[in-house]
Parts: C-alpha cells; structure tokens; sequence
C-alpha cells in the first residue's frame, strides 16, 4: 500500500523542485549569454540540448529547458592566426608610360637608373625635345618615361607593322604580344597618332656634336658651330698620350659614357678649377651652339683631342699652347645644362674613346 505524503511536506518538495528549475534557468540563460558573446559573428545556430525536470507532485509537471551545446574543454580553446606586416605584391611590370617632369641636377642616366630603363629608352621616347642629345635636358621638362626598353612610337599614316617592326629591329608578335599598345588581335590595325611601345626596339642616333677640329685645319666656320671656333691654322705642343683627371674630383654627378653620350658629366661646383688632361693646342674656345655652352677643345697633336663643356669662364684661346694639368676654365653649367658639372670628352681620330679607358 502506498504511503500518502503529508501536504506541508508535498508543499516544502514542489519549492525545492522549483528552485532547481529556477536555478537550472538561470544557469542556462547565462550559459547562452556567454555563448551568444562569443559567436555574435557566427551564421548558424549552434546545436542544442535539453535539459528536462519532473516534479514529483501528485499531478506531474515536465520542464523543458533548451541548453547551448558546450564543452568546457573546447570551450577555452581559440584558433589563432600569425600576423604579418608585409604584404606580398605580384611583381607585374607597368603597362603605363609615366611622365617626369626635370629637375635641377638631373640627367638623362640618372633619370632612366631611376626607373630601371637603359637611358637609349628615354631619348627616343623623347626626340621631339631632346633631338638624340641628353644636353638638351633642361629643368621643368616633361619627359615621357617607357614602362619597358625599346622604342615608343608614334605611328605615322601609311605605317604597317611589319614596316615598323623592321625599322626598329623588333618583330611583329612582339608589337602585337605588348599588353600596353592595346592592339586588337582580331583586326591588328593602329591609327595614325597612336602612340605604340615596340619592345627591344632600336635606331640609329641623331645627335648633334662639334666634330673634331685639328690643329692643321683652317677655314672653321663661326656661324655653324659658334663663336668659339677657332678659324685659322694652329701648330704648338704635343701630349704626351697620357691623361690625368681635369677636375679635382674624380666621380661623376650626371650622364656616365653610353651610346648616347660620348663623354662623361664629372661631379663639380660652379667655378671649381678646370685642367688640361694633357698638354695640347686650343683649337676651340669659348661658346658653341649644340649645348655645349662655353667649350674648350684642345687637340694634342698625336690623334687624339679632349673637350671640357658647360664651362662658366674660359681662361685660354684659340691657337695657344697649354700643358697638361695647366689652369684653362672653371666648371659652369652653360648651354643644355641642369647643374654645375664637368661634360668632358676624349676622341682619337675622331672617334669617342670611353674616358675610363685611359683616365688613371
């Protein structure tokens, strides 16, 4: 026979169990708190248990209370992820031609070491200003820089482009295959005007330079290379075929030896002292057109002459004789000049000899 519980008794039980419950509310309202502050980011709902409670009354009551899932030892662990301060950029070449404007002390080498291009690139880019002489570069002049080596041209009515590709010793696929010219493979037609990149492409320079000047020779016309030239016939001392530096400094500030400069720009303040690299005849001194500015050219009577440009004073004259390391002008920055320095130039026999070769 069952025994009956008491009511005070049934009373004091249904309390306690409704503070179980209560308490298990409690605990599950913050348990989903907590949970809800850790995946207030996340896109599903996380799995459930339920927690259900009897009590034991005479008339039974069911409570059901829904639970996060959660796991303690999982709870308190966190995936991190290493942080990097670098950020890794596909190396991709531009496609872009930029454009710089010139500054004072600039040159043509420098400009194009600057932008990783031979300095060839950017006078052809820019014949229209510089005409094939990097002494033509003046400051506030807006170059137009190539993304790549080669020849940027612009394409002339009647043009074709196997015509250009020969002229400038590239190849058609390679005109075509240059993202940059934009050229529709279906129907590879450029209008006249455009603007094309031929990579690797080459010409023949045009630039403009006093030719050589012996001392034999008369009749050097003022009116074609400048007032500086010497017109009569000269003789004096001869070189010894060795050459010392012109300058005191020994490095350079601008255009180094290429085939677009055929002398070397030696680092120097307005008025340093300029030398005779070795003893000779002048057979030019003073102005000449062309961006040489104030020259002196001395011819040392055994094949070779040497030419000191941009000068800010000449000191010696047409026919006079001069000995190596003598005084003869003072370093300028005259005719196509961005800044005081030393254009200084050796030829034998009329042609360019690469000034490292024979300075000590």
């Amino acid at each position: 026979m069952r025994k009956t519980k008491s009511p005070s008794s049934e009373r004091f039980t249904l309390i306690g169990l409704w503070m179980i419950a209560c308490s298990l509310v409690l605990v599950a309202l913050y348990l989903g708190w907590r949970e809800a502050n850790r995946n207030t980011a996340a896109a599903s709902v996380a799995p459930q248990a339920t927690v259900r409670v009897v009590l034991d009354t005479p008339t039974p009551v069911v409570l059901s209370v829904d639970l996060p899932a959660f796991d303690a030892g999982i709870a308190s662990l966190s995936i991190s992820r290493r942080l990097s301060i670098h950020t890794t950029i596909p190396d991709r070449p531009s496609q872009e031609v930029a454009e710089y404007t010139v500054e004072q002390g600039d040159s043509v080498f420098s400009i194009a070491k600057g932008y990783n291009i031979k300095p060839e690139t950017v006078l052809w880019a820019n014949y229209d200003q510089l005409k094939d002489s990097p002494d033509m570069l003046t400051p506030g002049m807006k170059l137009k820089i190539p993304p790549i080596n080669g020849v940027y041209y612009q394409w002339q009515t009647g043009d074709t482009l196997q015509a250009v590709a020969n002229t400038f010793g590239s190849k058609v696929d390679d005109i075509l295959g240059w993202p940059g010219n934009q050229i529709d493979l279906t129907d590879p037609k450029v209008a006249a005007g455009t603007w094309v990149m031929i990579p690797n492409g080459h010409r023949e320079f045009k630039a403009w330079f006093v030719p050589q000047i012996a001392r034999g020779q008369a009749g050097v016309s003022k009116s074609v290379y400048g007032p500086g030239a010497c017109e009569g016939s000269y003789e004096g001392v001869y070189g010894s075929g060795g050459f010392i530096w012109p300058s005191a400094n020994h490095y350079l500030s601008g255009n180094d030896f290429w085939s677009g400069h055929l002398g070397i720009d030696i680092a120097g303040g307005l008025g340093d002292a300029v030398y005779a690299s070795d003893s000779g005849v002048v057979v030019f001194s003073g102005w000449s057109v062309g961006g040489y500015g104030n020259m002196i050219m001395i011819d040392h009577g055994n094949g070779y002459q040497t030419v000191y440009g941009h000068l800010s004073q000449v000191n010696v004259g047409c026919g006079q004789s001069v000995y190596q390391g003598g005084y003869i002008g003072a370093i300028g920055s005259t005719g196509n000049s961005t800044g005081a320095h030393l254009h200084f130039e050796i030829r034998l026999y009329g042609q360019f000899v690469d000034p490292w070769y024979v300075l000590p």
